[in-house]
């Protein structure tokens, strides 16, 4: 009898109807920084804020720390397919459409206020169009990323005290630059071998943003911090062409609605800790100096020009003018 009802059960639960499986679409949402930082705790959020809007259509996963590859992989990865999202740098879009990279032109933002205003503005929406028709790849958001200073064993408040100081810096010419006009030498160096150079003396002066002089513990091997902001560092928010050409209307809205305002968080956070950094540094005993600025930038516009990196000078004066 007990058999008999174990039949009829099953009998019973094959009769009824399949449930409909959830269309479930699966992202890759890839960057190269740490956990602990703001790009990617925002990442998270916003890959379940992204979720939840849309009952779990998009499960978004994040991959931070490199583990998709390099930056320049995980750019790459947006057109061969292999990734769907991206937090990376406009230097890098910048290999497939160089006047975007304009926004990493010693000086060209005053602040990080004026980068926020840069990224509404009409010029930004006319690059990142340029951008996505070149590519196909569409930047939804720009998040803070910091101000660039200089740390040094001696202090200088213009241009003219940098001349001859041995500094490193990536060997990019936006970021040689500043120091080559104001006539140091500029040397460039294995980001993971900074910290060793600057004990050891192979160079005596190094620049990144407060933030990253923390992360790096640069300021045990350095004796002053020089507020230059010569580069506001930024990064964009991106959506290969393979996920963006599939979303309706209202879903191009709800994601780019979404990674800015985890942008804003991000760049809230960051700003935060950079206001706090200048006065944590000086308690532990480094001098925090304001400079200048005004003689960088003269001398940054007499050595070089926007257009002698590949950039319009036309944006940079729209991009200069933006209050």
């Amino acid at each position: 009898m007990k058999l008999f009802a174990t039949i009829l059960t099953a009998a019973a639960a094959l009769a009824l109807p399949a449930a409909p499986a959830l269309a479930q679409t699966k992202l890759k949402w890839a960057h190269v920084y740490e956990v602990s930082e703001p790009y990617h705790t925002e990442s998270v959020w916003a890959a379940e804020e992204i979720k939840k809007r849309t009952n779990g259509k998009f499960d978004i996963q994040v991959f931070p720390a490199s583990s998709l590859g390099k930056e320049t992989d995980i750019n790459q990865g947006m057109t061969l397919g292999t990734v769907d999202m991206i937090i990376s740098g406009p230097s890098f879009a910048a290999r497939s459409f160089p006047r975007i990279g304009v926004a990493y032109y010693p000086f060209i933002f005053r602040d990080a206020a004026h980068q926020a205003a840069y990224a509404k503005s009409p010029v930004f929406r006319e690059l990142a169009a340029e951008y996505q028709k070149k590519t196909g790849i569409v930047m939804t958001a720009y998040t803070y990323y910091g101000a660039r200073h200089t740390t040094s064993n001696r202090a200088f408040t213009d241009c003219a005290g940098m001349k001859g100081l041995k500094i490193r810096v990536p060997d990019v010419p936006a970021y040689t630059a500043t120091p080559k006009a104001c006539g140091a030498n500029p040397t460039p160096i294995a980001f993971a071998e900074v910290y060793l150079a600057l004990q050891n003396g192979t160079v005596e002066a190094q620049e990144n943003p407060l933030t990253t002089i923390e992360a790096k513990k640069f300021y045990e091997v350095q004796k002053a911090i020089m507020m230059t902001s010569h580069i506001v560092d930024g990064l964009t928010t991106q959506i290969a062409p393979h996920v963006w050409n599939k979303l309706s209307d209202a879903e191009k809205q709800m994601f780019t609605d979404v990674t800015r305002e985890a942008a804003a968080r991000a760049t809230d956070k960051i700003k935060k800790r950079e206001a706090e950094l200048a006065d944590e540094f000086r308690k532990k005993g480094l001098q925090v100096l304001q400079v200048n600025r005004q003689s960088f930038v003269d001398a940054v516009l007499k050595g070089t020009t926007p257009e002698s990196m590949g950039f319009s000078r036309a944006d940079y004066d729209r991009i200069v003018a933006i209050k």
